[in-house]
């Protein structure tokens, strides 16, 4: 899809900090076909802005959930572990940093036209590396839960808890 469709179907005003903000009315049934036109309702969640996207609270999905997450410039959202889930971004544009691994000492960048695959267990920071311009990125997730299943991370942990928390991704 053209980025400039893309950024037509994205809406860029703020709402309040509310991840759970879910719009059922927004949904469109045709008898096992849903549809959400031009991306729903918007959600923010630890520093990310989210397109409503799908997941089980809205359509019932039962093993994976997709939207679009915008980190305005400057942006950062604070570490995190995703539990027992695998994700892939597509960046549709923007450059963005991930610190990751083990107190966060990893470093890799990418742009506009990648694609990310995050394992399940792996500690990661996101930063928008620009201060004018936003990251926008399509998301897929194996959990249709969205965000139930993330778990805050301190880059100063000790190595024992976190082999705690990625012996949940067994």
């Amino acid at each position: 899809m053209p980025v400039l469709l893309l950024k037509a179907l994205i809406n860029w005003h703020v709402m309040k900090d509310d991840k759970d903000n879910v719009q059922l009315s927004a949904v469109e049934d045709h008898d096992g076909i849903l549809t959400i036109r031009g991306g729903g309702a918007r959600r923010d969640w630890n520093g990310i802005h989210y397109k409503q996207g799908m997941s089980a609270k809205n359509v019932g999905t039962t093993k994976l959930s997709a939207n679009i997450a915008t980190i305005p410039p400057g942006g950062v959202a604070a570490a995190h572990i995703h539990v027992g889930f695998e994700l892939i971004l597509y960046i549709i544009e923007g450059n963005v940093r991930h610190e990751f691994g083990p107190g966060l000492k990893q470093v890799v960048e990418n742009q506009a036209g990648d694609f990310i695959y995050i394992k399940p267990g792996v500690p990661h920071e996101v930063f928008n590396v620009s201060d004018t311009e936003p990251v926008v990125a399509f998301v897929a997730r194996s959990s249709a839960n969205e965000w139930d299943d993330i778990v805050p991370y301190n880059r100063n942990a000790d190595g024992a808890s976190l082999r705690q928390v990625q012996s949940l991704n067994r």
